[in-house]
């Protein structure tokens, strides 16, 4: 998955050698100016290269001088982030990204980064350090676990060093280390979606989820076809019974806090792979509905990095998961099925499936009591449309939890979009012959359609909110520089921690 090492170090680079050495450059006020290196006397140095305009300080720049030998260092990187003035924890971690594809560009195996001169305060410097960390460690993951490699052939490890003056402050190594987590269960999650159906069913999800969560303090069950037919899960078992795969519905617990205190629920659609069911999709891009189950691996990368970082929090998480395949058992269009709660709906589109699975897991999270209910789902096309693949849309009515997402997104780096949903789209979710339908006969806003219908399964009271990850679930690597081309992305992992945070 990656042969990156990140290492913190307490010293002065000056006393430092290695192969490569990092600098960070930032654009000059001035517009007349030439950038600025943070670390003065590698400033003078590079006076020439400076002027101009080799180096610009522009973020993502990264530029490399081979063979510099500048004092007991061989090469030289100069990684840019932009105007002070704009730069953000985001800044940070692409910059860190940059860095990354640089050193392999570069062919090196070992590079030391003057860490100091990301920030001038010791706050800014402890926040800039988790988000480089971040981005270098997301950055490093690839997939290619599955490629057969001739026998001689080794990935040579990457180290790279962060050194700073302040490595052995508190706050700096409490900093790399909730970095260091964040990027490796987002990176978590990034596998479980980037892994082809046939090796990635319900079953072996469920049981990665127990794998992951090994002497972390989570407790982890995984129930089984005959525990949600006792449950009542109309929904899951409609959408699975056209699979020759089992469903599993997957529970998480972790408890950080007193044990009357509510817990934070997180619920998670875990669709592992969707050819849309008796309404089967277009044959082409049907390989990417590998990735229909982002919102659940999420859930889990989020629970992962809450027990690891060992919140002060009690949370519960809930991924129902199946497949929507087609065989003689599968659900027809017009079939109806009675979820949980008691309320039936008619099956009009069998590829509207996730929110049918949800449906369940909601009821059933509600049933718990919880102080919030967080959802996340690569729900519908409406909301590419929308949003492309640049911001996750949500969907909540509690202006409290909507304060404490939008604090938690800006905190991330994660974009997010408030959409809306009301009393309309809930009329058009209205069924015929069932109390709901599962598709829209309104034909347009689909996702907050999709919302409404999901609305109807979370108790009236409890704060509710909806993500729907189908733009940002993967193929962001065009966007984010620490996401691979294609791959999962791993989305809201870490706006969902910040979320449990503040509880």
């Amino acid at each position: 998955m990656s042969n990156l090492q990140v290492h913190l170090h307490a010293k002065d680079i000056s006393t430092l050698q290695g192969q490569t050495v990092v600098f960070f450059a930032k654009t000059n006020a001035q517009k007349d100016k030439p950038a600025q290196i943070t670390e003065k006397d590698v400033n003078e140095i590079f006076e020439a290269s400076l002027d101009d305009k080799l180096i610009t300080g522009t973020a993502n720049e990264a530029v490399s001088f081979r063979e510099a030998n500048l004092n007991n260092f061989r090469h030289v990187i100069v990684v840019g982030l932009g105007a002070d003035a704009k730069m953000t924890h985001e800044t940070v971690r692409q910059a860190a990204a940059a860095l990354y594809k640089e050193i392999k560009s570069l062919k090196a195996t070992e590079a030391f980064v003057q860490i100091d001169g990301l920030a001038s305060s010791k706050k800014d410097l402890a926040e800039y350090t988790q988000a480089f960390v971040e981005g270098l460690n997301l950055a490093g993951y690839s997939f290619d676990e599955l490629k057969s490699k001739p026998k001689d052939k080794k990935d040579e490890t990457i180290n790279v060093h962060l050194v700073s003056k302040a490595g052995k402050e508190k706050g700096i190594i409490a900093a790399f280390n909730e970095g260091t987590i964040l990027a490796s269960c987002t990176n978590f999650a990034r596998r479980l979606g980037d892994m082809p159906g046939n090796l990635m069913t319900p079953t072996i999800l469920a049981n990665e989820a127990i794998r992951g969560a090994k002497g972390t303090g989570l407790k982890v069950t995984a129930w089984d076809k005959k525990r949600i037919e006792k449950e009542r899960m109309g929904g899951l078992l409609g959408v699975a019974q056209g699979s020759d795969q089992e469903p599993r519905f997957i529970v998480m617990e972790y408890n950080g806090a007193a044990k009357t205190k509510k817990p934070v629920c997180f619920v998670g659609k875990g669709l592992t792979f969707d050819c849309g069911g008796v309404s089967i999709k277009p044959g082409a891009k049907m390989e990417d509905m590998k990735y229909d189950m982002m919102g659940g691996a999420g859930v889990i990368g989020t629970m992962l990095a809450i027990a690891q970082l060992k919140l002060k929090v009690n949370v519960v998480a809930y991924v129902a998961s199946t497949e929507n395949m087609v065989n003689g058992s599968a659900t027809k269009p017009g079939d109806v099925h009675t979820a949980r709660n008691g309320k039936t709906f008619e099956v009009n589109n069998t590829d509207a499936e996730g929110r049918l699975i949800l449906a369940d897991a909601l009821s059933y999270a509600s049933e718990q009591e919880p102080a919030a209910i967080i959802d996340a789902a690569t729900l519908t096309g409406a909301m590419v449309v929308a949003l492309g693949n640049i911001h996750t849309g949500y969907f909540t009515k509690n202006s409290p939890l909507k304060t404490k997402i939008e604090k938690a997104a800006t905190v991330s780096g994660e974009a997010v979009w408030h959409m809306p949903f009301n009393e309309h789209h809930t009329k058009d979710m209205k069924g015929t012959y069932a109390d709901l339908s599962n598709i829209s006969y309104s034909g347009g806003a689909g996702s907050g359609t999709a919302t409404a219908f999901l609305e109807q399964f979370v108790t009236e009271g409890i704060p509710w909110a909806h993500f729907d990850i189908a733009g940002t679930g993967w193929a962001c690597g065009n966007r984010l520089n620490y996401c691979t081309a294609k791959g999962a992305t791993g989305v809201m992992v870490r706006t969902f921690v910040e979320i449990a945070k503040q509880y």
